[in-house]
Parts: C-alpha cells; sequence; structure tokens
C-alpha cells in the first residue's frame, strides 16, 4: 500500500487519473492531507465515493501516531515515530514563549559517524520517505503551534536530499503548508553534491555542522571532513548571497582543551567572518565512554565574546531536553530497532 502523504501535486494529479478521479481531485486530495490532516481517505468526502473506492485500494493516507512522548522538565517534548518495516526515528519539540521548533528526523540514524554523536553511534537503517519525514510534522499532536522546523534530528539532511527537498516542497507550496521557507532550516556536515544542489534547489536557511576549522582536527572528529572538507565548502559558501532573508549559520560545539582555543578562534574569524553569517556555540552533551568533555559556561561566554567582537554574530544556544535524552547528539533509536 503506498502512501499518499509526501506526494506532490504533479504526483496527486497521477493518483486522480488511476483511480478515474478528474485532474482538479488532485488539489481536493492535497487539501485533505495538508489542510485538514485527515488520517484516512474516506473522509475526503468531497471525492465521489467509488473514487475514494479505488484510491484506498492502492493508497493510504501514510500518517502514523507517535509510539511513545517524553516530558522534559523544561517543557520539552521528544516523540517516537514508527518508519519503515519496524523502524523508529524520534522527534523533538522545543516550546519557547513564542515560538515553537520541531527538531525533525531525516534519517534511521547516520551514516556520518561523528564521534560526539549518539546518532552516529547508531550506524545507518534507512532513508527516510518524504511521507516519513512529513509524518514527523502532520502526526505531532502540537503541529498547529509550530513555528519552525529544523531538520537537525536523526540522520544527514544531505545524505537523503531527494525526499528532505520534497518534504520542503510540501511545507512552502501553495497546496501544502504554504510556509516561508524561512522557517525552514537545513543541518548538514557538508556534503559535496548535496550542497550544491541544495543551495541551487532550495530557499531554506542553512546550518553547517563546524565544531573546528582546522581540517586535520575536524577530520579526527567528523570522518564526512575527509571526503569534503571545508577548505572546499566554505569557499563555495562565500559565493553566495546571504545578505538577504536566506541564513547561513554554523553550529559549533565546545570541547574543554580540544577546539576552544585562541587559535581555534582566530581560525573561525578568519573563516567565517567574510560571510555574513551566525555561529551557535552549543553545550556538548556527555555521552557514554566518550573522549570529549565540555567546556565550562565561562569559557563559551569568553569564545562568544570574542567572536562578536571580531565582527562574527555569535551565539550561545540554550539546552533543552537533556534530561530526556532530547538535546543535541542525544538522539538514538538503536535499541527501538532491535525490538
Amino acid at each position: 500500500m503506498q502512501s499518499l502523504l509526501g506526494k506532490n501535486v504533479e504526483e496527486l494529479r497521477e493518483v486522480a487519473a488511476e483511480a478515474g478521479l478528474p485532474r482538479f481531485a488532485a488539489g481536493q486530495i492535497a487539501a485533505w492531507l495538508y489542510d485538514k490532516c485527515v488520517t484516512r481517505i474516506d473522509e475526503m468526502t468531497n471525492l465521489s465515493k467509488a473514487g475514494r473506492e479505488r484510491l484506498a485500494e492502492h493508497y493510504e493516507v501514510g500518517r502514523r501516531e507517535p509510539a511513545m512522548c517524553q516530558v522534559s522538565k523544561d517543557g520539552t517534548k521528544k516523540y517516537l515515530f514508527p518508519a519503515g518495516n519496524g523502524h523508529f526515528v524520534e522527534s523533538v519539540f522545543i516550546p519557547d514563549q513564542d515560538r515553537a521548533t520541531l527538531c525533525v528526523s531525516s534519517q534511521i540514524g547516520c551514516k556520518m559517524a561523528c564521534q560526539f554523536c549518539m546518532t552516529g553511534r547508531q550506524g545507518f537503517d534507512g532513508q527516510l520517505t518524504a511521507g516519513e519525514i512529513l509524518n514527523q510534522i502532520y502526526s505531532l499532536p502540537e503541529r498547529e503551534q509550530l513555528t519552525n522546523i529544523v531538520f537537525m534530528g536523526q540522520g544527514e539532511p544531505f545524505d537523503n536530499l531527494d525526499n528532505v527537498l520534497r518534504a520542503t516542497e510540501v511545507l512552502t507550496a501553495s497546496y501544502g503548508k504554504a510556509w516561508s521557507p524561512r522557517r525552514i532550516t537545513v543541518s548538514t556536515v557538508g556534503l559535496r553534491k548535496g550542497m550544491e544542489r541544495f543551495l541551487r534547489e532550495s530557499q531554506c536557511h542553512l546550518a553547517v555542522s563546524l565544531h573546528n576549522p582546522f581540517p586535520a582536527e575536524r577530520g579526527e572528529m567528523m570522518p564526512a571532513e575527509r571526503s569534503y572538507s571545508l577548505t572546499e565548502f566554505i569557499p563555495q559558501l562565500a559565493r553566495e548571497d546571504w545578505h538577504g532573508q536566506r541564513r547561513l549559520s554554523f553550529e559549533y560545539i565546545v570541547f574543554e582543551g580540544m577546539n576552544d582555543s585562541k587559535a581555534h578562534l582566530r581560525e573561525l574569524v578568519r573563516l567565517l567572518s567574510p560571510l555574513g553569517c551566525r555561529v551557535n556555540l552549543i553545550r556538548f552533551h556527555t555521552i557514554p565512554d566518550s573522549p570529549f568533555h565540555g567546556a565550562s559556561e565561562m569559557a563559551m561566554e569568553r569564545m562568544r565574546d570574542y567572536l562578536t567582537r571580531h565582527g562574527v554574530i555569535c551565539t550561545i544556544r540554550a539546552s533543552r531536553g537533556e534530561d530526556i535524552m532530547a538535546a543535541c547528539g542525544l538522539l538514538n533509536t538503536a535499541k527501538r530497532n532491535e525490538i
């Protein structure tokens, strides 16, 4: 049974034709999927009964309710969503005054093997379809509260870019959620083909997981550096126009004694000051058997102040949901996937 969730309006026209429905029915189906958020085809009451029955022979809506929800003491919620054949992914809902952000996953696990990340330790168990990505949004109990979506959950979005772009198309299209792409941020460690396509085909914000400005040191922490170095993608990003509404940011987890020296700061300024970007400093959330240690609050404040003084906009990201393993770098469904 195929899922309707994740299909764009052109694909829905083909679906409608297969079911003997008129072309305009594609818009009606899209409205039921992405506006009214139905869970069953028989709820699409402005389609003929015969058309709905033919549609249901080969298709389902594709919505899957979360299997579990954990609530942090700070109000953050971590949801466990079914994906694929017996697999699961985690999404994190982060309420914050007048903002409500959902951190979505793009893969079951991850291939990138970053040493400081629990998802990287999980390994790779499969790609999420566009429908499975969107299900994290459309089956979220708080979906009407959402103001922003970040692709910063499990997986490397540029390693599943077809489905990520398809999902963001639905979110920004008039037939879908009709959001501005400025409400969506896609994160990456930096993959060559994915970077080229994303810059060409998307207007969503871009966040690059940097974590070290020196290629050799970054390569020890992040194996992806060895195949597509920051010495290549930083000049590529410098050729783009980041002075409009589209935003470029760099994520930087601060490790004590590893990437927080004056030399690291000077190199960050040299690399990033021409880009008109923002740096988000992130606390390291300890994972088992890790050689890494997070820097102190004072050290992070010194880094923030140094970068700001030298022309690089810098903030310290608030840590949310650590007590339920929902904070940055802690998502992992390996044990769930074994059930």
